[in-house]
């Protein structure tokens, strides 16, 4: 089954510590994870970040809920014990424990009016721009699940602005524009020293070339297609021709839109060539990655308890 929403843990996560004991967190990831009949994939189903589990999150962010509502408490490093709140919580019998619920105590709505990221912000936002239909709703994520679904939003926003931007420049703007990625992907060094765009606009040619080192040791040779159409596979073997008149062997062949499968079965067949297809998705996931052609706006870091430090296991 799929990781269930970080609400759902609430409830078992509390009735699994209601014997008034002290516990650490890593006995609950067990617990939990029996509890719900998680699988190995599951428990291995990374966040979009790929630095933690989401069931792991998921169970972090439950016991941060809890614990801002009272009804668990810090013992020590690392431990924690359910408290006298919610003791009288778990005799009332409740069918679920979630965000609603735990409003009705002081400290926990103290917490949400502090956050900025608050269910009803997020949730404005999202009516403005809904969320990837991948994506679970919101309701389901986690604090952090949420803000990795926005940047996720805005990353896709932003690669639609650059792919209608990159369309409409002229086919030398475009061509330089890959050179100027390549170098800021490190290779040859600088701009002036590492790579050239040759003017040749000539589907069969080559569109520019950029060294592959600082020494100059290869070549790699460019062609840059700004097409709205899929590039089939005759053009991907006019291009391995080009590099053939060329004595090349090495080729990045981009585009604006993307490759069909023959194409890309091609290049893959190839024995003798290295040749790397790069589509519009791909290209301004690079872009994004290495600033070009995009400014940063804003920088965030999200900071966690250090277990080692406070000793949790």
């Amino acid at each position: 089954m799929a990781v269930p929403p970080f609400q759902e843990f609430m409830l078992p996560f509390l009735q699994h510590i209601s014997d008034e004991q002290e516990h650490k967190i890593a006995e609950l990831f067990q617990l939990l994870a029996e509890h719900f009949g998680m699988t190995e994939g599951d428990l291995k189903e990374l966040l979009p970040s790929g630095r933690e589990t989401r069931f792991k999150n998921r169970v972090y962010w439950a016991r941060v809920y809890l614990g801002q509502a009272k009804v668990l408490d810090s013992t020590g490093r690392g431990r924690f014990k359910i408290t006298d709140r919610g003791l009288r919580l778990l005799k009332t019998n409740p069918k679920r424990i979630d965000i609603k619920l735990l409003g009705q105590y002081a400290e926990f709505q103290e917490f949400k009016s502090r956050g900025s990221g608050s269910e009803d912000s997020v949730t404005a936002a999202n009516s403005v721009a809904p969320a990837p239909s991948t994506e679970q709703p919101l309701s389901a994520q986690s604090p952090e699940e949420q803000l990795e679904s926005t940047y996720q939003l805005l990353r896709q926003q932003l690669a639609q602005s650059l792919l209608t931007n990159i369309r409409k420049s002229p086919p030398a703007f475009f061509e330089q524009l890959v050179v100027d990625l390549l170098v800021a992907m490190g290779y040859g060094g600088s701009r002036v020293d590492a790579g050239q765009a040759l003017g040749q606009s000539g589907d069969g040619g080559i569109d520019g070339i950029i060294k592959e080192d600082r020494l100059g040791l290869d070549i790699v040779y460019l062609q840059a297609k700004r097409w709205e159409a899929p590039v089939g596979s005759p053009e991907v073997r006019n291009f391995t021709g080009s590099l053939e008149g060329h004595g090349a062997q090495k080729g990045v062949l981009i585009t604006t839109s993307k490759f069909t499968k023959d194409a890309i079965a091609f290049a893959t067949r190839l024995q003798q060539k290295k040749l790397v297809l790069i589509d519009g998705e791909k290209l301004t996931e690079l872009m994004m990655d290495f600033s070009v052609g995009v400014n940063k706006v804003a920088s965030y870091t999200v900071q966690k308890i250090d277990p080692d430090y406070f000793g949790e296991e």
